[in-house]
């Protein structure tokens, strides 16, 4: 990954997002020596981010199982076939 100044980024913005967009590899910004940001292509930054919703989406399905949330097909059908009428 690569490391940039965040007075690098003000200075060179243009040239460290067109390598970004060539590389598609993130580009980690610091500042006064400590990480900063990330800055990440846009079709990444979207792609990660559908992924994360559907990983919250498979975490609260498990814990819906723990608590014992859980409906029997019929159950389901019923309730779906209020939403869907």
């Amino acid at each position: 990954m690569k490391t940039e100044l965040v007075t690098t980024l003000k200075r060179q913005a243009t040239k460290i997002l067109a390598e970004l967009h060539d590389s598609k590899e993130p580009v980690l910004i610091t500042e006064h020596g400590q990480p900063s940001a990330y800055l990440v292509d846009v079709q990444d930054y979207e792609m990660m981010k559908n992924r994360m919703e559907i990983l919250d989406g498979i975490a609260k399905g498990e814990t819906a199982i723990l608590e014992n949330r859980i409906y029997t097909q019929e159950e389901a059908k019923d309730k779906m076939s209020k939403w869907l009428k």
